[in-house]
């Protein structure tokens, strides 16, 4: 059976958080290469390994002009570099997403004496008439006046995201919001000083902006005051409230901003123990779809969840670990307010355990199980209720520090029991090697091929 170009490419696109997937299909033969190259070199930087950094470095090169490799050459960098004279494909038509930053750290890792002249050269290779981005990462210390690049005006004319920081100068600046009219995601990089006020204009520029990351670089030090520049900022974003869908920071907004985002589906806090986050307390968000959260105090995000309209399908809670009442308060939440709940990642104690299997229970449409536990975790009673009570659609599981204690004979059991279901999806990760790390994976080969087990992990940090 032939199946069409267009066919083809909805199927390798659904696979492109999968790079090892992709690359396995390369060699089938002319028609997938085709495909699957230009879905990787969409954003080359997303699959970035560092020991390939050099190897994407020479690609990129080889694509220059005659000219310009003399003018590398002339400068003493040609002898550094490998270029490929024959290239299979024009890698830089198919790239959508411009990653200066990126660009920038693996010019600086090769310690060309005339960094400049690289960096001229590499711009001009993927700013001009020729090329379109959708997205544009903007490095610290950048000073390039974009919207004078001969062709910018044409390669950034379909722009939706851009991220930058707000320490950049003012003619950096000129030339962004000269470019940038039609972005939709923003996101900011704030610095403990020096931040240009001018940045607001990126603000004022797009009619409506739906996706809004800031991350402040002092995150973890309270004692840095930039409230005057924040006041401003979430001023400007008030602006956009109605639309903005999507909402990411790392510490808590000085004003109210947070009640006017009506429509908001994703929130994501990557939280502080620095900061209480009282700004949470008695927040409505009936639309809110994603809530994922690192250290952000467990009371608050009940309190959170409870304010929702039953639309939560993903909730992941991280880096937080918390006493017996308030564990069970954020289970009670969750299994009373999210029946669509379908990804839950949580921290769990074994006095809430018999809690816990509401949430199996009451959540029918869950399909993907995170569980974090400390070292006195017992995983008996875990396994027991996953074997009673888990709902047809999860089959997806990681267990995070999860220690068993009587010789496996319990994770045995729970899947002896999964036979005739869909097959699971497990993985394990621990923070060192443990003596039966051989036993568990030798355990896992055994499932996978009585056909109990799909696919099986174990990761150590």
């Amino acid at each position: 059976m032939n199946l069409n170009r267009d066919i083809l490419y909805l199927i390798f696109k659904e696979l492109r958080d999968n790079k090892k997937s992709l690359c396995s299909c390369l060699p089938v033969n002319k028609e997938f290469c085709e495909i699957i190259i230009q879905i990787l070199w969409k954003n080359p930087w997303k699959y970035l390994e560092y020991e390939r950094e050099s190897l994407l470095l020479n690609t990129i090169i080889s694509h220059l002009s005659k000219e310009s490799r003399n003018n590398l050459k002339s400068h003493g960098i040609y002898p550094l570099i490998t270029l490929y004279e024959n290239l299979s494909f024009n890698y830089l038509g198919f790239c959508k997403y411009l990653n200066l930053s990126i660009i920038n750290k693996i010019i600086y890792l090769f310690k060309f004496h005339e960094i400049s002249i690289i960096q001229n050269e590499i711009i001009k290779l993927f700013i001009n008439e020729n090329t379109k981005f959708t997205h544009l990462y903007v490095p610290q210390e950048f000073n390039y006046q974009i919207n004078l690049i001969p062709g910018a005006k044409q390669c950034f004319s379909d722009i939706i995201f851009l991220s930058c920081n707000v320490d950049m100068n003012d003619n950096v600046l000129t030339g962004l919001t000269e470019i940038c009219e039609s972005i939709k995601e923003l996101e900011l990089y704030i610095k403990e000083k020096n931040n240009n006020f001018g940045v607001i204009k990126l603000l004022d520029i797009p009619k409506k902006l739906i996706n809004v990351h800031i991350h402040n670089s002092y995150s973890n030090n309270p004692n840095i005051n930039n409230n005057s520049f924040n006041k401003i900022l979430e001023n400007s974003l008030m602006k956009h409230a109605q639309f903005i869908q999507h909402f990411k920071i790392n510490a808590p907004p000085i004003s109210n901003i947070l009640t006017t985002f009506v429509n908001l589906k994703e929130l994501e806090l990557d939280g502080s123990y620095h900061y209480p986050w009282n700004c949470l307390e008695n927040l409505s968000l009936p639309l809110l779809q994603t809530l994922k959260t690192r250290a952000i105090p467990v009371e608050i995000l009940a309190s959170l969840i409870e304010n929702t309209n039953g639309y939560l399908t993903k909730i992941s809670i991280d880096c937080i670990f918390y006493e017996e009442v308030v564990n069970k308060k954020i289970i009670q939440a969750i299994y009373q307010k999210c029946p669509k709940l379908k990804y839950l990642k949580l921290i769990l104690i074994n006095e809430n355990i018999t809690e816990f299997e509401n949430i199996l229970i009451k959540c029918q449409y869950l399909d993907e199980l995170f569980i974090s536990v400390d070292n006195l975790f017992d995983p008996r009673e875990l396994f027991e209720i996953l074997i009673r009570s888990s709902p047809i659609s999860l089959f997806k599981f990681k267990f995070n520090n999860l220690f068993i204690p009587d010789k496996l004979e319990s994770l045995k059991r729970f899947l002896d029991n999964w036979k005739g279901r869909h097959p699971m999806f497990l993985q394990f990760n621990y923070r060192d090697i443990r003596e039966y790390s051989a036993d568990i994976m030798s355990l896992m080969k055994k499932y996978k091929a009585k056909g109990i087990i799909k696919e099986f992990d174990m990761h150590f940090e």
